[in-house]
C-alpha cells in the first residue's frame, strides 16, 4: 500500500518566522480588511513590546494566556507575542458564552487574558481567581489589573525600549527561541460549554512539523494574499489560514466577524488569494445558490447533454467561480466533514481545483491531503508524511476500522485531564480518532463516519449516518439533514431551504409533500438495510461546532 516518503526534520516555526520577518522587513504581514496593518518590521516591533510589558510585570516562560476575540490584525501580534515570549497560549473561540471563558480561563490556570473590550464587560473577574491581568485586543492596554503594575509599565514602555535598542530597532535585533520543540506551546479547548473541558496540549514540534508540510504541499511565497474566514481559535484557522502562510511571507486579511457573503465575495476580488480553505458546508451553499440554478434551466440541461458543448459551458462556469474568488485561486481546501457527491460530481465537470483533508485538534490538525490533481473523488486525501496513520481492521481496503495516528504533529494528551489521556491513545501510543474510514490501494483515505454515531442495523449490518444522510442533501429543497436511529428505525431531520422553495413558488400542498419525496428519492439510492422510515422538518438550522459540523448529539 502506497505511502509518503517520510517527512524530513522540520525547522522550528519560530525560526522560520524570524527569516521571514528578516526578508520581508518592509512588506505587509497581516491587515485588518480595510483597517489596522502590520508590516512584518511593525509586527516584530510590537511584540518585542509586549514582551519588555511581560518581563516589567513578571510574566515569566511556560505561564499560561488566554486569547479569545474575533479575528483580527491584533489576534494575530497577541499570539505571536506570546508564543516567541515562549508563554502558552491558550486560544479561545469568541463565540463562547462568557460562562466558559471563565470556565477555561481558570481551568488553563491563564494569568493573562487578551480580549475584546466588548467580551471584558461580560465577564465576572472573581470566577478566574488566576488571572492577574486582562489586556483589550483593542489597542494593547489593560483593562483589568489585581494590581497596577502593568499600567505603570506602559507609561514607560517609550523609554525602556529605547534604552534596550539604543541603536534603533531592526531585523539584526530579533531572537525567537527554537530550542523547546518538546514543550507545551498551545492549549487548543475543542469543547467547554459542559461538562470536562477539554484542553488539548500541542507542542512546538507539532506545529513546526505541520506547517512544513503545508510549505512543500501547498507552497505559497510574499507574493500570495489570503482572506482568514475560520475562527483562529480553533486549529484550523490558526495552522492554516494564520501560521503556515505568514511565515511562508504571505499577507494575511481578517474580516473580523462572520462575514455577509457579498463582503466575502468583495473581500475576495479585491485581496486575490491564492487559496481558499474553508468547509464543506460552505462550498455546497455556493453550489446550490450559484451554480446549480444555472445548470438546472432546460436550456443548459439540453445543452449540457451535447457531448463538446458541455465542455465549453462547463469551462465556463468554472472561470464564472473562479473569478467570484477573485481569480487566483490555485486551490479550494475544505476539510471538517464530507464533500455531499453531488456537489463533488459538479466541482468535477466544471474543473474547480479542489480537495479535502481531514483532521482535527489533536494532529495539529492536519492528518491527511492531497493535491487536487491527484485527490481522489470521494477520499479525504492521503495521510501527511508528518505522522503514522493505520486503519484498525483486518481488512482495512474494504472493512471500515478506526482511524488512528502518531507522529510529531499529534499532541500530548489533555491539560489537567488524565482520565481522557488514558483512553485517547492505544497502547503503542495510536491517538484514537475516533472515525471510521477504509483505505485503498494507492494511499487515499476514505471517511465511513464517527464510530459514536455509527448505528447498528437490525441484521448486524454498520450504517454509516453520514451516508445516508449524502443521499438526502442531494434532494431538492433540502439544505442539511441528520440521520437518527429510532427504535431501529432510520429517521431523517430536514431543515429545507426555504429560500429555494420561495424561488419554485411552491404553494402549501407542494411543501407538505416534499418530506415524503425526500424519503423515496433518497430510499432510491440506498441499500435495503439502511432505507429511511420518516422525513421530518425541522425549523431551525442544525447547532454546528466551530468547523461546522453538525452537534448530531443534540438531535435524537
Amino acid at each position: 500500500m502506497y505511502k509518503r516518503p517520510a517527512a524530513p526534520r522540520a525547522e522550528h516555526f519560530l525560526g522560520k518566522l524570524q527569516k521571514s520577518m528578516t526578508l520581508w522587513w518592509n512588506e505587509l504581514a497581516v491587515c485588518d480588511y480595510h483597517g489596522q496593518q502590520y508590516t512584518f518590521g511593525t509586527l516584530a516591533r510590537r511584540i518585542e513590546r509586549i514582551h519588555l510589558a511581560f518581563e516589567s510585570v513578571g510574566i515569566k516562560k511556560g505561564d499560561k494566556v488566554a486569547l479569545c476575540g474575533k479575528n483580527s490584525a491584533n489576534w494575530a501580534v497577541s499570539f505571536l507575542s506570546i508564543s516567541t515570549y515562549e508563554g502558552v497560549v491558550v486560544p479561545l473561540l469568541s463565540d463562547f458564552l462568557p460562562e466558559a471563558v471563565e470556565r477555561l480561563t481558570d481551568h488553563s490556570d491563564s494569568v493573562v487574558l487578551f480580549t475584546d473590550p466588548e467580551l471584558f464587560d461580560k465577564l465576572d473577574i472573581a470566577r478566574i481567581p488566576q488571572l492577574r491581568y486582562v489586556i483589550s485586543l483593542a489597542d494593547f492596554m489593560p483593562l483589568w489589573g489585581k494590581d497596577d503594575e502593568l499600567m505603570k509599565a506602559y507609561t514607560t514602555l517609550d523609554e525602556r525600549f529605547n534604552a534596550k535598542f539604543p541603536d534603533g530597532f531592526d531585523a539584526s535585533k530579533l531572537n525567537y527561541p527554537t530550542d523547546n520543540d518538546k514543550e507545551l506551546a498551545v492549549i487548543n479547548y475543542t469543547s467547554g460549554s459542559t461538562g470536562n473541558p477539554k484542553g488539548v496540549m500541542l507542542r512546538y514540534e507539532c506545529f513546526s512539523a505541520t506547517i512544513d508540510f503545508g510549505q512543500r504541499y501547498i507552497p505559497c511565497s510574499n507574493e500570495d494574499n489570503i482572506v482568514s474566514m475560520l475562527p483562529m481559535g480553533h486549529i484550523y484557522g490558526l495552522t492554516y489560514e494564520f501560521l503556515y502562510p505568514l511565515i511562508s511571507g504571505v499577507t494575511v486579511y481578517y474580516l473580523g466577524k462572520t462575514p455577509s457573503p457579498s463582503l466575502l465575495l468583495k473581500a475576495m476580488q479585491e485581496v486575490q488569494p491564492y487559496i481558499v480553505i474553508t468547509v464543506p458546508l460552505v462550498m455546497e451553499k455556493v453550489y446550490k445558490s450559484s451554480i446549480k440554478p444555472v445548470l438546472g434551466k432546460p436550456a443548459m440541461k439540453l445543452l449540457t447533454a451535447i457531448p463538446g458543448v458541455n465542455g465549453v459551458i462547463y469551462k465556463k462556469v468554472g472561470e464564472k467561480l473562479q473569478s467570484a474568488f477573485g481569480g487566483k485561486v490555485r486551490e479550494f481546501v475544505m476539510g471538517g466533514a464530507a464533500l455531499n457527491p453531488e456537489v463533488e460530481n459538479c466541482f468535477r465537470k466544471i474543473k474547480l481545483p479542489y480537495t479535502v483533508g481531514y483532521g482535527m485538534t489533536e494532529a495539529a490538525p492536519l492528518l491527511a491531503y492531497e493535491h487536487p490533481t491527484l485527490y481522489a473523488q470521494g477520499s479525504c486525501g492521503k495521510a501527511v508524511d508528518c505522522a503514522d496513520v493505520r486503519i484498525d481492521s483486518e481488512d482495512p481496503e474494504h472493512i471500515a476500522g478506526e482511524i488512528q495516528a502518531r507522529g510529531t504533529n499529534v499532541c500530548s494528551g489533555y491539560y489537567k485531564y488524565p482520565e481522557a489521556d488514558s483512553a485517547v491513545f492505544t497502547a503503542d501510543g495510536y491517538l484514537h480518532t475516533g472515525d471510521l474510514g477504509t483505505i485503498d490501494a494507492n494511499g487515499n483515505i476514505f471517511i465511513r463516519g464517527r464510530s459514536k454515531s455509527m448505528i447498528l442495523g437490525p441484521s448486524g449490518q454498520n450504517i454509516y449516518p453520514e451516508e445516508v444522510e449524502a443521499a438526502v442533501n442531494q434532494r431538492p429543497f433540502v439544505s442539511e439533514s441528520v440521520v437518527v436511529d429510532r427504535a431501529g428505525k432510520l429517521v431523517a431531520l430536514v431543515y429545507l431551504d426555504s429560500e429555494g422553495i420561495k424561488k419554485a413558488g411552491l404553494d402549501e400542498e407542494a411543501i407538505s409533500d416534499i418530506p415524503e419525496q425526500v424519503r423515496r428519492g433518497a430510499n432510491r439510492h440506498l441499500p435495503g438495510y439502511s432505507q429511511i422510515t420518516k422525513v421530518e422538518v425541522v425549523l431551525q438550522p442544525f447547532e454546528k461546532t466551530p468547523k461546522m459540523s453538525i452537534k448530531r448529539f443534540l438531535y435524537k
